[in-house]
């Protein structure tokens, strides 16, 4: 069985394998976890969401954590896209100075 959820820029993606032990993904925490990193980015740094180009390794590095089903991983990715996405509104800030 395989479900897929596309939550603002952050692609989720979960595999469960009959018989194999592994836990199957949890598309709704993941979801809430991407939906307060998109908040947050967008209340405190909304200019870097004109500019989602440079989130994109930060995004597939959280995709991939999920079809890991890397809670650990996921979270450090999220840490990586908010960071990148500030980065980006702060230079975008200080261009405009």
């Amino acid at each position: 069985m395989s479900t897929s959820k596309n939550v603002g820029a952050v692609n989720v993606h979960a595999t469960k394998k009959a018989g194999t032990g592994v836990e199957p993904w949890d598309t709704k925490w993941a979801a809430a976890r991407a939906a307060e990193a998109l908040r947050y980015l967008g209340t405190h740094y909304p200019e870097c969401l004109d500019a989602l180009r440079v989130l994109d390794e930060h995004e597939t590095a959280a995709h991939e954590a999920a079809l890991l089903g890397d809670r650990e991983g996921y979270l450090e990715a999220l840490r990586g896209y908010m960071k990148a996405g500030r980065d980006a509104a702060l230079q975008i800030r200080r261009g405009a100075a």
